[in-house]
């Protein structure tokens, strides 16, 4: 009897690790890859639940599905212009075929290691074939503060970017994605997260910043200094166009006044021979009184009609 307890002993024993082990489950966040002597077997496990392997023989390998992230070290690289940028990239993937996955890669680690590569040198291919302006403008749409482009501007002005970097991360994303889906990784998105100046070259780089913003600044003084100028000169000419036409209408109204004041005095002195005769005597007083002052000599001939009226007086 003792031997039979021992016999039963170790039989449910061997049912409980017989069972244990030929049951797992599958989480809905993971794919599982049954591998039978390190080889996989079978299509890969993404149905949550319970499934059935054979025990002792097959092992149990889980991958995730979830979206994962992949955050690359920043790099220095040049532009197409020879400047040396920073460049730091992020990106977001998701194991798209578990079996193409777990035969080339195994496990995440390798898979990080290939992404690394891959993103990599095409970040650095993209960057290597587009100026500096394209990397750092996010569109083509925007431009620099206070420096509109306009049409036969100096090189001073800073010009558009043609494409843009968000066009540079769509063509990252389109040359790593087909690479990619060969290890059985679905590349989702690619991101430049920062892009800085080499510290070699910062100084130089902002040395050249300040000078193209004193020429934008200087071209914006020359043309304010030229619309002034347009501007007084308009002030001036409307300033003397106003005098003129007002010295214009003194003249006319003077003239008016004294026409009309000729002809009152001629009424006034043309009544009689002794008013005409008086209105000359006045106007000759008006004229001695004009003429003449305390140090003022004339020399007037005999028949001067000035003469004239200082021979009766005497």
């Amino acid at each position: 009897m003792k031997i039979v307890s021992i016999l039963l002993g170790l039989l449910a024993l061997f049912v409980v690790l017989l069972l244990g082990g030929a049951f797992f489950t599958v989480h809905e966040t993971e794919a599982v890859i049954l591998t039978q002597f390190g080889r996989p077997v079978g299509e890969p496990i993404t149905e949550p639940g319970l499934h059935f392997k054979t025990p002792f023989v097959q092992d149990v390998n889980r991958l995730e599905k979830r979206v994962l992230e992949w955050d690359g070290p920043a790099t220095e690289m040049p532009t197409k212009d020879k400047t040396y940028v920073i460049v730091d990239t992020f990106a977001r993937w998701q194991i798209g075929n578990p079996k193409d996955y777990f035969v080339k890669l195994r496990d995440e680690r390798s898979a990080q290691s290939r992404l690394e590569d891959i993103i990599g040198s095409e970040v650095r291919t993209a960057v290597a074939g587009h100026e500096l302006i394209e990397v750092v403008r996010s569109n083509t749409s925007r431009n620099a503060a206070n420096a509109p482009i306009k049409e036969g501007a100096d090189s001073s002005a800073l010009r558009r970017a043609a494409r843009g970097r968000l066009a540079l991360q769509a063509d990252i994303l389109e040359a790593a994605k087909p690479k990619l889906a060969t290890l059985g990784i679905t590349l989702l998105d690619v991101r430049i997260k920062r892009v800085n100046y080499n510290r070699d070259v910062v100084t130089n780089i902002y040395r050249r910043m300040i000078s193209e913003r004193e020429q934008i600044a200087q071209r914006f003084r020359s043309e304010g200094e030229g619309e002034a100028a347009r501007i007084n000169g308009r002030r001036e000419r409307d300033l003397r166009e106003i005098e003129s036409n007002a010295y214009k209408r003194v003249q006319e109204l003077r003239g008016e006044a004294d026409a009309e004041a000729t002809r009152i005095y001629a009424e006034a002195y043309n009544k009689s021979s002794e008013a005409r005769e008086f209105y000359g005597f006045l106007k000759t007083l008006d004229t001695y009184r004009a003429i003449l002052g305390n140090q003022t000599n004339v020399i007037l001939s005999t028949d001067s009609e000035l003469f004239r009226l200082l021979e009766k007086s005497n």
